[in-house]
């Protein structure tokens, strides 16, 4: 079965919260969706990353505001 569909979009405004690696944003009609998924090496890395350490707390490198109803100290 053929579908043939003609189609005019307008959009004034989109907005997108957020998009991952899985995430399909789609706007009007598509006769097939395949999925594809890409794993570059950009670095140029030749090994594993090292193993993570104890993290270490340290000050902002930024002032941040004290969150809302906080007092300082």
């Amino acid at each position: 079965m053929n579908f043939h569909i003609n189609q005019s979009i307008t959009i004034h405004s989109l907005r997108v919260d957020g998009i991952t690696n899985s995430s399909i944003l789609q706007i009007g009609s598509a006769g097939m969706i395949k999925s594809l998924s890409n794993l570059y090496n950009t670095g140029g890395f030749t090994e594993p990353a090292p193993e993570a350490g104890e993290f270490e707390a340290r000050p902002p490198l930024v002032p941040l505001a004290p969150p809302s109803g906080a007092t300082s100290v």
